[in-house]
């Protein structure tokens, strides 16, 4: 089998590890700091990658730790974001929202690149726009701050994947990933630091197991083999195949948070992910390939 293959596959039970950490990250945040429960969740993830990469921390430098910075901050931006969206929808909710990634990569390349995006990718904007709509606007349509906080996610996690894309082609992106964890874990820290935390060390169990989970699962493990798998996928693939993720997010918070899911977000949801799958449709026998990151260089 083809390493892209393998790569496939791996991200797409990555997004069932990503769609569960939405209702669990959210039964961790409701009761205990969102700034602390990232503390834990990037310290631990850094030390369990810091083990397992052990071989590639004397390649660390100057440059390895510059790289590391720019990847840190949009993917830790991201997170922020979005758990802090947690705080105020429901995670059914924001999964689909987060959905929203694989139409705001080509947008975002074109917006900083100038790299041409096909006409589809507009059509498929405009009916995500409608998607997002009914599931984020409220009934006196206004737009809920737990959405807002979501899409900043999105276009944080957006702009991760892009720049994952283009460092891929300059350093051996192995050689990253723990110094861009550690950095994300220090930023933690510091956010931590200005909250006001009476108890730095939960005694509530479902606390610590929703840590070690994501963790683990949704942080060391996800986000290592994306960084990877764009070795050989480009970031518009990466982002349709956390199309999954809504999918496994909805079912996971119906089990674990028991959340009704609505007409609101099966509509809203249907339409994000039919402008996903129209963004990815090839109409011509002959696609044009407008994500050609040779065009940055």
């Amino acid at each position: 089998m083809q390493k892209k293959n393998i790569y496939y596959i791996l991200l797409i039970i990555g997004t069932a590890f990503w769609g569960i950490s939405f209702p669990v990250t959210k039964n961790a945040v409701t009761s205990s700091p969102l700034a602390l429960f990232l503390s834990y969740r990037f310290l631990i993830a850094t030390v369990v990658l810091a083990v397992f990469f052990s071989k590639y921390l004397k390649l660390i430098n100057l440059r390895t730790l510059k790289v590391s910075s720019k990847l840190a901050i949009p993917l830790m931006l991201g997170i922020v974001f979005q758990t802090l969206g947690l705080k105020y929808i429901e995670a059914s909710q924001c999964t689909f929202i987060a959905g929203l990634c694989v139409i705001v990569v080509p947008i975002l390349k074109w917006i900083l690149y100038k790299i041409r995006i096909p006409n589809k990718i507009w059509i498929a904007s405009l009916i995500a726009l409608t998607g997002l709509c009914i599931i984020a606007l409220t009934n006196d349509l206004k737009i809920n701050k737990g959405s807002i906080y979501t899409m900043l996610g999105t276009l944080g996690f957006s702009l991760y994947l892009i720049q994952v894309e283009r460092e891929n082609k300059n350093i051996d992106i192995v050689t990253t990933i723990v110094p861009m964890f550690a950095i994300c874990s220090l930023l933690s820290f510091c956010y931590t630091s200005t909250e006001t935390i009476t108890n730095w060390l939960p005694t509530d169990s479902d606390f610590w197991l929703s840590v070690i989970f994501c963790a683990l699962f949704s942080t060391a493990y996800m986000y290592t083999i994306s960084m990877l798998a764009q070795k050989y996928i480009n970031a518009e693939k990466v982002a349709t195949i956390y199309l999954f993720e809504p999918i496994f997010g909805t079912i996971a918070s119906y089990f674990i948070l028991d959340e009704l899911i609505t007409i609101r977000i099966l509509v809203g949801g249907a339409f994000i992910m039919l402008a996903t799958f129209y963004s990815e449709i090839n109409f011509t026998k002959k696609s044009v390939r407008a994500t050609d990151l040779s065009e940055f260089n």
